[in-house]
């Protein structure tokens, strides 16, 4: 079985430097690759400041938006929380959820950090697939323990024998450097896969730093890349990174 990935940090729906609002392109560059599933950070929840100072804010949460045009399954899970609305990250999927939880690894006041898991059912197959998107935070030592939580998360909710993928906003910019997924739950990196390197996505007009990631259990990487060119371009301040994988022998 082939899956296409992606994961995105939105910016809440804003350019760079949040000079426009520019969620109806995002909406379309995500659509355009056709990705099964898409796991989304910064996407806003609600926040009526904004939607009362931008014509085009929609009507529902960011992640129901992009979901209503593709008739994509979704669930969300609240990382801030502020007077005026909250954001936090979401999963949209074609394919059923059968269960979500959320869990909060926020390490200090200032950043407001979650995971968001979600078991999908995936047609022809007995077990499900498990799917994790997560928003790390800036420092080190709260990556460290971030990555921690997420290793004792995964090994007590999911099935060393069934499929597990992890995505989304790592903010770790050592290119190279392999993390607990890697070395602890032998997990894959779709850009080190296939590339020998991480790849980067941030910013999003001239990458530098391998910000986002995909990695996965139980699946072999056929295809990797950023979408940061065409009418992907200069939307969110990271790029997208969009992986093809393929179902590999148990």
């Amino acid at each position: 079985m082939k899956l296409r990935l992606l994961t995105i940090n939105l910016h809440k729906g804003f350019s760079p430097l949040n000079k426009r609002f520019v969620l109806p392109e995002l909406s379309r560059c995500i659509h355009s690759v056709k990705a099964d599933i898409i796991f989304l950070q910064e996407v806003v929840g609600e926040n009526i400041h904004n939607a009362a100072k931008h014509r085009n804010w929609p009507a529902k949460p960011q992640h129901e938006y992009i979901a209503g045009e593709a008739g994509l399954d979704h669930v969300y899970g609240k990382n801030a929380i502020y007077t005026y609305g909250h954001h936090g990250n979401a999963i949209l999927s074609k394919f059923p959820i059968l269960f979500f939880d959320r869990l909060d690894i926020s390490t200090n006041r200032l950043e407001k950090r979650g995971m968001l898991y979600a078991k999908l059912k995936l047609p022809g197959r007995g077990a499900g697939l498990h799917c994790i998107c997560i928003h790390l935070g800036l420092l080190y030592r709260s990556r460290k323990k971030q990555f921690s939580r997420l290793r004792e998360y995964i090994q007590k909710m999911v099935p060393e024998n069934e499929p597990l993928i992890v995505a989304g906003d790592f903010n770790e910019w050592r290119r190279n450097k392999k993390d607990e997924l890697e070395t602890r739950l032998f997990m894959k990196d779709a850009g080190l896969e296939l590339y020998g390197r991480k790849l980067r996505t941030f910013p999003s007009v001239l990458p530098i730093f391998p910000l986002d990631r995909v990695y996965f259990r139980g699946f072999k990487a056929l295809e990797a890349r950023i979408l940061n060119q065409g009418c992907c371009g200069n939307l969110s301040d990271h790029a997208g990174f969009f992986t093809e994988i393929e179902s590999s022998p148990s």
